[in-house]
């Protein structure tokens, strides 16, 4: 986004992530890959900074800001460390939904907690049989007098060993019912009867990724996220909002690896000269500035669309699917650019690479994103032909 369209507020926030990241977040950013956590310090001082949840009510510790800020505040953080951006991400994405949906005194628990970086979310959705099939979840809530009992499991949740709570989606309705049979919930995840694990992944360890299983948990009525079966909806609204984050993440992890790649090839030289003179070395690099400014632009747009109220499905799709797949070949070619330094695990291409390629997963594979645009762009048919091929 170009500076003279923020706001003075947004310029305000936008320096201070800047100057916290480059200062703060960036040194560690190798070293939390080998410990495998978030650095909760390192949250709690995001969280006074207003760095995490900025689009939260003001009534429970955020600034009220519009998704735009969001945005800017992950892109900053994630250019010193994609990982670290999924903090400010996940709770964005589940505190909207907790904001929106919850009791208010179940939001007056938890939100100012998110907002402060006390407390990580993780997003409990996806299932071993499920995966993009995100409608057809299998673990149940049953009804118990007033509460539910919880039993099945989560799997591919980010943060799911680190969360101190989950919005978890649960099949409270009958099978046939679908999506419409869905509900949340917010679920602490100190309870009795959740148990953790952890996968072992090719990137992303400071996040981590695993399985959350529910043997019978006890969880009362008032943690239900609006009405009973209303949850595929609220999922599916998020999504849209984090589809476009994630743009950003990823864009902001290629641009790092960008920017130290024109340091470099202005430092080294060939046949006594710099090769940024030649050529075959910067057109690559500057292919790439291109291109991702201008799905960083898009990006920004879909948030203006989400601030304005306007539709913007299709939009987020885009970003998710062409997001992470111009960033992992925008960062391969800055490894390559540094020749066998960057084959070397002493520089952060490699991982920001691994760190990405995730992306091109997570959240919906490219594959489903276009589905998503085709069907926005030419109505259900365009889904429907594709199934009947």
């Amino acid at each position: 986004m170009i500076d003279s369209a923020l706001t003075e507020e947004q310029r305000d926030l936008a320096e201070v992530a800047r100057r916290f990241a480059r200062e703060r977040i960036a040194p560690g950013y190798m070293a939390r890959e080998r410990d495998g956590r978030i650095d909760r310090d390192l949250v709690s001082e995001m969280g006074a900074l207003g760095l995490i949840g900025a689009d939260l009510p003001e009534a429970h510790g955020g600034l009220g800001a519009p998704a735009v800020t969001t945005g800017i505040a992950i892109e900053a953080v994630s250019y010193a460390d994609l990982n670290v951006g999924y903090v400010p991400l996940l709770a964005s994405l589940n505190g909207q939904i907790v904001a929106r949906h919850a009791a208010p005194a179940l939001a007056a628990q938890w939100i100012p907690r998110i907002v402060s970086g006390e407390a990580l979310f993780a997003l409990a959705l996806t299932e071993p049989r499920g995966g993009s099939d995100a409608a057809n979840l299998q673990l149940a809530a049953k009804r118990d007098g007033g509460d539910y009992m919880i039993r099945g499991e989560k799997t591919s949740i980010s943060m799911a060993d680190q969360a101190d709570a989950a919005v978890v989606f649960a099949r409270t309705g009958e099978a046939t019912q679908g999506a419409r049979g869905i509900s949340a919930f917010l679920v602490p995840m100190d309870l009795p009867g959740i148990s953790r694990t952890r996968f072992r992944d090719l990137g992303s360890h400071a996040v981590g990724r695993g399985s959350i299983f529910f043997d019978d948990v006890r969880i009362p009525a008032e943690n239900r996220l609006a009405e009973e079966g209303m949850g595929f909806v609220q999922v599916m609204q998020g999504f849209d909002y984090s589809r476009a984050l994630i743009g950003l993440q990823v864009c902001a992890a290629a641009q790092a690896s960008l920017d130290e790649s024109w340091a470099y090839i202005q430092e080294r030289e060939a046949f006594n000269t710099p090769i940024a003179q030649f050529q075959g070395v910067s057109f690559p690099l500057a292919e790439g500035e291109g291109l991702i400014q201008a799905v960083r632009q898009l990006c920004y747009h879909t948030l203006r669309l989400r601030d304005e109220g306007r539709p913007h499905t299709a939009e987020a799709a885009m970003c998710k699917w062409l997001g992470p797949k111009t960033a992992v070949d925008v960062i391969h070619q800055c490894l390559l650019t540094h020749g066998h330094y960057g084959w070397s695990l002493d520089l952060p291409h490699q991982q920001r690479l691994r760190d990405v390629m995730g992306l091109e997963i997570g959240d919906g594979t490219a594959q489903v994103m276009k589905l998503i645009v085709a069907r926005e762009r030419a109505g259900r048919v365009a889904v429907q032909y594709q199934a009947k091929r």
